[in-house]
């Protein structure tokens, strides 16, 4: 009985091979930067992890507000990670309003960590709440452990001489220390990093360090019970090499400089602040030595046209924004198009049309991208899908543009762009470099200058300003074949607009054939995805398999043009699922180019998709009950898919 007893614990109090942990409090509690030194630690740890930042749009909402929530959640432990989580295992809440917005997501069971000092009557109200959650029951469904935060803080601060407001301020390291001791953490690096951020001002960095210990010490020492243990998350297996934690917005930033090597340009970046796309312009100023321009301008049509000028001059020219912003890039990129110049445009989706969620996340720039500008104007379109895959394909779209001599769109969008994760730093030598082509001399019989006299695949010539006897002229008027001269004549028109269609896709030509990242070419059921999908369908289809069920999953980078072989992949299926976030875009796409039946699931609640929003639906498809793992036959009728909007009202 006894051994039955001891096991039964000993399952009980077993350490999981992930964690996910949230911190939530109110915009003014640095829970950002809190959530970025945890995952710096937990980088430091060996861990495979995910993370995701959310944060009002407000630059300062009022404080203990709900709509003034800012929060982080990482995913981390000893498994392959590639999503920040589905549901927290803990919830650490610095206030009602924290608490209010973010427990719903948080699993039975899970353990609630909160700062019961800023649980007043004035915050409750602030929260909607109509009595203390800590003490009314409300939340008995899991673990709570409520002590007061702020008044342990500010004792611990208390030989620094700090004032209250200033004391408080250093809560956020009192409760990331708790939490490095949550998870064995080692504390120095945050302690190097606190002296190096408070360099100039040594008594708040001996403040900060004072309350990161104090929380420590009281994992260490308190009685706590049985809510919080220590657990020790043992290191993933992993590649020898140099890693180091990277954001989509870092990965885009480093990728636009590695392009630029590899084809041997200075590189000119244009662009104008844009929430979440601003962080690309700040990490590239920083890069200056690797021969970078950056430049902010004075609005969005201004930053488009400066890297324009830049390519015409003999640079590589980029650009970014949001979906606001690449609306008012349109017209330029129209000129880009018509005047065949290479340039390389970021994209950071973020959420609706207009303002609409600034600081949230979707995937609803498609249709823009691949059609969005007046005329027939074709544009390649490459989707990064995870913040390291940001790397790999802003080279992608340096080449792209720099091979083909035309303008690429690159989609991020708001989780990519301020999630990171663990990245394996590549080796230089491994990347072939595609160097620049400029027109040397004339290319006409009698030294005649064709500007557009084009190659084999249909791309003009490149011709760099100032080059002796190569003067000529270019614009976004229609023109002649090969001399480039006013002409819009019919038969001009639709001889250059042909040229510039079946250039782009020829492109088809030159990337890879489609693959399949889990499964066969051939089956019941293919879930398709594109963008940042990736983590939440490749763990959905991950299980869906484990339960035996007929499913694989293809992630598409090149979405314009789309590879050669994707067609015949998807008519090799039975059935095909396209998750994203929007209502419909990429399945549209397929069906107009296919003539596949593809099914869309969509979500549009400006947070990724979780792992179970896909495997129920992957499950649907099997007999038509859900968690039915027998993959012998298909549901008969599945014209309409249960939508997330039932799971996320």
């Amino acid at each position: 009985m006894a051994d039955a007893l001891m096991a039964e614990r000993d399952t009980e109090h077993a350490t999981p091979e992930a964690v996910v942990v949230r911190f939530a409090g109110d915009s003014g509690d640095g829970m950002q930067l809190t959530g970025g030194q945890f995952t710096l630690s937990t980088a430091l740890a060996g861990n495979d992890l995910a993370t995701f930042p959310d944060f009002p749009a407000e630059i300062r909402a009022p404080q203990g507000t709900l709509f003034g929530v800012s929060a982080f959640q990482i995913n981390f432990g000893s498994t392959d990670i590639t999503t920040a989580g589905d549901q927290p295992d803990v919830l650490v809440a610095m206030n009602p309003a924290a608490l209010k917005t973010n427990v719903p997501a948080l699993k039975a069971g899970g353990l609630i960590i909160a700062d019961s000092g800023e649980f007043t009557k004035r915050n409750l109200e602030k929260a909607k709440y109509d009595a203390n959650p800590l003490e009314d029951g409300s939340l008995a469904k899991w673990q709570l452990l409520a002590f007061d935060i702020s008044a342990l803080t500010i004792e611990a601060v208390k030989p620094f001489g700090l004032g209250n407001k200033e004391a408080l301020r250093c809560k956020n390291m009192w409760t990331l220390g708790l939490a490095l001791w949550m998870f064995d953490r080692d504390r120095q690096p945050l302690i190097d990093w606190l002296n190096d951020k408070f360099a100039k001002k040594p008594e708040l960095a001996q403040a900060n360090i004072a309350a990161l210990n104090a929380g420590h010490a009281y994992g260490e020492t308190a009685e706590i019970g049985g809510q919080i243990r220590q657990q020790h998350l043992a290191p993933v297996p992993s590649e020898a090499g140099l890693y180091r934690t990277v954001t989509g917005a870092e990965a885009v930033s480093l990728g636009l400089v590695a392009g630029a090597q590899l084809a041997e340009l200075p590189m000119f970046f244009g662009g104008y602040p844009i929430t979440p796309a601003s962080a690309i312009l700040h990490n590239l100023a920083k890069l200056k030595e690797f021969g970078v321009t950056t430049f902010q301008a004075e609005d969005e049509i201004a930053a488009i046209c400066s890297a324009i000028g830049a390519s015409y001059a003999g640079q590589l020219g980029v650009t970014s924004s949001s979906g606001p912003g690449i609306a008012l890039k349109g017209e330029a990129m129209g000129l880009a198009i018509m005047t065949e110049l290479p340039l390389v445009i970021v994209n950071s989706q973020r959420g609706g049309p207009s303002t609409g969620l600034p600081t949230k996340t979707e995937q609803s720039d498609l249709y823009q991208a691949i059609y969005g500008r007046n005329g027939d104007a074709p544009m390649p379109v490459i989707a990064a899908r995870s913040p390291s895959d940001c790397f790999e394909c802003a080279i992608e779209a340096c080449r792209i543009a720099v091979q083909y001599m035309t303008p690429v769109m690159l989609l991020t969008d708001g989780y990519i762009g301020n999630a990171s994760e663990p990245w394996k730093v590549p080796d230089p030598a491994a990347y072939k470099p595609f160097p620049a082509q400029f027109l040397g001399e004339a290319n006409g019989t009698d030294g005649e200058i064709l500007p557009y006299k084009r190659d084999a695949r249909g791309v003009r010539p490149w011709i760099k300003p100032g080059t002796p006897g190569l003067m000529h002229r270019i614009g976004g008027i229609e023109k002649a074949q090969d001399t480039g001269n006013l002409d819009y004549s019919p038969a001009a028109h639709q001889l250059q607009t042909d040229a510039r269609k079946d250039k782009v896709d020829g492109i088809a030509a030159g990337i890879p054939a489609q693959d399949v990242d889990q499964g066969q070419a051939g089956g019941k059921l293919a879930v398709v995805g594109w963008g940042s999908t990736y983590g939440p369908i490749r763990q959905a289809v991950r299980r869906a398999r484990a339960k035996g069920q007929d499913v694989s999953h293809i992630h598409v980078r090149h979405v314009w043009p789309l590879p050669a072989n994707l067609g015949e992949l998807l008519h090799s299926y039975d059935r095909v699922l396209v998750p994203e976030m929007n209502t419909g875009q990429f399945k549209t796409v397929l069906r107009d180019q296919f003539l596949v039946d593809a099914k869309p699931l969509n979500k549009v609640s400006g947070q990724p998709f979780t792992i179970a929003e896909i495997e129920s639906v992957i499950d649907t498809y099997f007999d038509g009950v859900p968690g039915n793992a027998g993959g012998s036959e298909l549901a008969a009728d599945k014209t309409q898919l249960p939508s997330i909007k039932a799971v996320n009202p």
